[in-house]
Order: structure tokens, then sequence, then C-alpha cells
């Protein structure tokens, strides 16, 4: 018995986790999308702010501003000290 729940509750984990993934995957390539539509380097622009978003779980609103908005998306740094999501 004990077993039978603890391999439910390991099996519900593991696909809770893939379904998490997936819907963070929508959210980032949305916002993202809206967000780079006006960048110089589009493609660039999407692969860091993909970058950025999984690992803040946000993204600013507008294409070059709103940074406030997401305090992790804004103060991210690449290895230069520069600004790493767009």
């Amino acid at each position: 018995m004990k077993l039978a729940l603890v391999t439910f509750l390991l099996v519900s984990l593991v696909l809770s986790s893939f379904f998490f993934q997936e819907s963070t995957a929508d959210y980032c390539g949305y916002k993202c999308k809206a967000r780079c539509s006006k960048a110089e380097f589009k493609e660039r622009c999407m692969k860091f702010c993909t970058i950025c978003c999984q690992k803040c779980s946000c993204v600013p609103s507008l294409v070059t501003q709103n940074k406030h908005e997401c305090y992790c998306y804004r103060d991210m740094k690449n290895y230069k000290g520069l600004p790493k999501c767009p």
C-alpha cells in the first residue's frame, strides 16, 4: 500500500514538472515574441529573452521599457557586467 502511494506521488511529481515546463515555454515564447517584435536583431533578442524568461518567469511588457516590472529580468547581467536581457 505504501509503495503504491509513493510510486503514485513520484509519477505525479514528474508529470506535473513536465507540464509546468511546457506552460513556461509557451508563456515565454508568447511574451518574448511581443517584446522582440520591433528589435533590430530579432533572433538574438528572442534567444536571450527566452533564457531570461525561463530563469525569471516574467518578461516586461514593452519592447525597450518597463524593466521595472520584472526585477530579475532587469538585474540579470552577462559576463561583461552589461544587461543580459533585452
